[in-house]
């Protein structure tokens, strides 16, 4: 969750160490990502464009790539004074968003990012624009707990991110569900 704390790059262990270092110890990203609002993110480079997806983002780009989790975390902590790392997800469902001057935004982190992480930078990165197959958003969010309801009926309007819309403006977080048994018809 937090990987300016990751320590498997000095060999350290926090729970299994061969696990961190397999996750921990590859190419990971730093971007900025349009959801709810502008936001910056950290992930594997090679779960690019799965994550953005995940989040709902309208549109992300990345602008630094570095070789470990740790060193992302530290670029991701020295851009939290300009950037959110949340996604309100009531509002991401709403796709009430605002327009973003992408070029003000990415000349911003650039330079808050510490000098170290400088000749990180990716030069060649471009804005990705996320398209969701959604045939209408609900003004009011509901958000649907299985734990409280056994059974739901709704007609699916469109997926977003890891949600299910449905027509009654109740949403499903598919990924909070993990775990259940579920059957859809």
């Amino acid at each position: 969750m937090r990987p300016e704390l990751s320590k498997a790059h000095l060999g350290e262990e926090d729970r299994d160490l061969e696990y961190e270092k397999k996750v921990q110890l590859q190419p990971h990203s730093v971007y900025l990502a349009l959801s709810s609002h502008l936001k910056v993110g950290v992930t594997r480079k090679n779960q690019i464009p799965t994550r953005w997806i995940d989040q709902g983002a309208h549109q992300a780009i990345a602008i630094l790539e570095v070789p470990n989790r740790y060193l992302a975390g530290v670029a991701e902590v020295s851009l939290k004074d300009y950037f959110s790392d949340k996604t309100n997800w009531r509002k991401m469902l709403q796709k009430n968003h605002e327009e973003v001057p992408w070029d003000q935004a990415i000349k911003k982190a650039i330079e808050a990012l510490p000098k170290d992480l400088k000749p990180c930078i990716t030069n060649n990165s471009q804005l990705t624009e996320m398209q969701f197959p959604v045939l209408k958003y609900p003004e009011k969010v509901k958000s649907l707990n299985l734990e409280k309801e056994i059974s739901y009926t709704g007609l699916l309007k469109g997926i977003k991110g890891q949600y299910l819309i449905f027509d009654d403006q109740t949403v499903f977080n598919v990924r909070s569900n993990e775990g259940l048994v579920v059957s859809i018809s």
